[in-house]
């Protein structure tokens, strides 16, 4: 292959919930175009992000948990996390170090024979396992037959994320980009927008508010000194949740409108004039354009 000539391929991301994909996700790219939290389930859509290694470009989807799902929202998460890997060229499955080879690993490595696809083994979080417990857990899931390639990562501490994306790119067909070579990331900024205030209230909210929320961007107006006027609702399910995320006189709504706002100002490179307001929308998860925002299919 001379040295002018470029490769494109798609690589899907899929794991058991909290794996560290979208930390994965943003090692690779470079950048931060996942929302990271420590809860579980924080990544409801396919979120693309785009790295670049020498002459090829690797188109990212970062997929919601595959779990066993048990609401509508559950399903058409894991239908979105399955089709992310049919899109794609390569799969990558991403398993924690510390939980191994759990249910929700078995049931993902099932899907995966049934699909009759083959995949690369990515162990993360290899610094809270024993040296031979981690050769051991290797070797276990190699012998599945589903995995081609085995690396063992930190993609907090980005120890091995290096040789996984060079090997990536040596897996990647060749043909032109998709993309401009300085573009990270494939969500519209509407929905980024919403998923950075979604980001704040898993980090500041945790524990009052598990999954009843969701962030919606009403309107995003270009001004012309160059900066964004934006307003957002944030849905919730209840009244008495409502009071939780708008806080003591308004505090916490203006807290997790400073924050938001400094990471968009940041991401987007430019002045951002934030507007939160707060609606109780008690079956948010049951409608239709809802998930359409959101770029999931609705799952009767």
């Amino acid at each position: 292959m001379s040295e002018n000539t470029t490769r494109c391929g798609f690589v899907a991301i899929i794991g058991a919930p909290n794996a560290g994909k979208s930390t994965l996700l943003n090692a690779l790219v470079g950048a931060k175009v996942a929302i990271v939290t420590h809860k579980v389930q924080t990544t409801r859509t396919k979120v693309t992000g785009i790295g670049m290694y020498e002459n090829t470009q690797l188109v990212f989807i970062d997929t919601p948990g595959i779990f066993e799902p048990k609401r509508r929202l559950d399903r058409a998460m894991v239908n979105a996390a399955w089709k992310g890997s049919e899109d794609a060229e390569i799969t990558v499955l991403l398993i924690d170090a510390k939980k191994g080879r759990n249910e929700e690993v078995e049931r993902i490595i099932t899907g995966l024979k049934n699909a009759k696809r083959q995949a690369i083994l990515a162990i993360n979080k290899i610094d809270t396992i024993k040296r031979e417990q981690l050769l051991a857990l290797a070797q276990d899931l190699h012998e599945t037959g589903v995995f081609d390639e085995v690396f063992m990562i930190s993609a907090l501490k980005g120890d091995g994320v290096g040789d996984l994306l060079k090997h990536l790119a040596s897996r990647a067909p060749e043909g032109p980009f998709m993309y401009p070579e300085d573009q990270i990331a494939d969500v519209t900024l509407r929905i980024l927008a919403a998923e950075i205030t979604r980001e704040k209230i898993y980090l500041r909210l945790h524990d009052e508010l598990p999954y009843a929320t969701t962030v919606e961007t009403e309107k995003w107006e270009e001004r012309k000194d160059g900066s964004v006027r934006i307003e957002q609702v944030i849905h919730v399910e209840r009244d008495s949740q409502k009071g939780i995320v708008i806080g003591k006189q308004g505090a916490m709504l203006k807290l997790l409108g400073q924050m938001a706002r400094e990471d968009m100002e940041a991401s987007f490179e430019r002045r951002v004039h934030l507007f939160l307001h707060v609606r109780v929308t008690e079956r948010w998860a049951e409608d239709r354009t809802v998930y359409e925002d959101m770029g999931l299919d609705f799952v009767e």
